[in-house]
């Protein structure tokens, strides 16, 4: 059952290019596969990334294991070649423990210091690839933003009547909008989905945070998409019974 609680970024990749391919067949030569086939590639990309952040830095666990070896190597020194202090005032003991615990909050802040490092830099790597994430979910809902549906109900004289030069190519008819519409949401939703396999191994709430921002501007445009979508079925409804009345 374990297999059903983490995403599995080779079956997110698979539907990815089979929605390519889906559009491909319906659409061919449409701007909207190729967007397909850069979710597909970021899609490879992140996989890797992911991956590759989720595992700890051996660098970084190399040099904490640096500073904890120096510091206890200090300390055995310390304690086989000084000498024992012959005078047991309270003073001198005071002074011999402050320094000590003072070398032990160095210690600390070192090994502190260098954990921050290695998670700040995981950040960073993260938020530069979700970034790239938010600006493929926008340049998907830029391929169906001229998109109305109310041009694709057997209008077409008043659409050539009401068209300037300047007016976007609207030669679809109602069941290609509509599976057009549907494209570009699944693959809003497949954007926020390959953003997600950053926030699974990853326990950084920066990043989850980021993460929940690109799942939520996909939510709010693919809704926007499936109220053209129920709009179309609407009027594509009330469009069919009224050519069976006339007849």
């Amino acid at each position: 059952m374990a297999m059903y609680r983490a995403l599995d970024a080779d079956k997110i990749i698979a539907t990815i290019d089979q929605l390519k391919l889906r559009i491909d067949e319906r659409f061919p030569g449409a701007g909207l596969a190729g967007v397909a086939g850069d979710l597909s590639a970021a899609a490879r990309d992140s996989e890797r990334k992911a991956a590759a952040l989720a595992r700890p830095s051996l660098v970084i666990q190399a040099a904490v294991g640096f500073v904890i070896a120096f510091f206890l190597a200090f300390v055995i020194y310390a304690v086989v070649n000084i000498p024992a202090p012959t005078n047991t005032e309270a003073t001198n003991i005071v002074q011999t423990l402050e320094a000590t615990a003072n070398l032990v909050v160095l210690a600390g802040i070192a090994i502190v210091f260098l954990a921050s490092v290695q998670r700040r830099l995981k950040r960073t790597q993260a938020l530069k690839a979700l970034h790239q994430l938010r600006s493929l979910v926008h340049v998907i809902d830029m391929h169906q933003l001229t998109k109305d549906p109310s041009l694709a109900l057997g209008k077409e004289r008043d659409i050539a009547k009401r068209s300037t030069p300047a007016s976007p190519k609207r030669d679809m008819t109602a069941f290609e909008l509509g599976r057009y519409l549907d494209y570009s949401s699944e693959m809003l939703s497949l954007t926020g989905k390959v953003a997600a396999l950053y926030a699974q191994d990853l326990d950084d709430p920066v990043v989850i945070e980021a993460v929940n921002d690109i799942e939520m501007l996909a939510t709010n445009l693919s809704r926007k998409i499936w109220q053209k979508i129920a709009i179309l079925q609407v009027a594509a409804g009330g469009h069919m019974q009224a050519k069976v009345m006339a007849e």
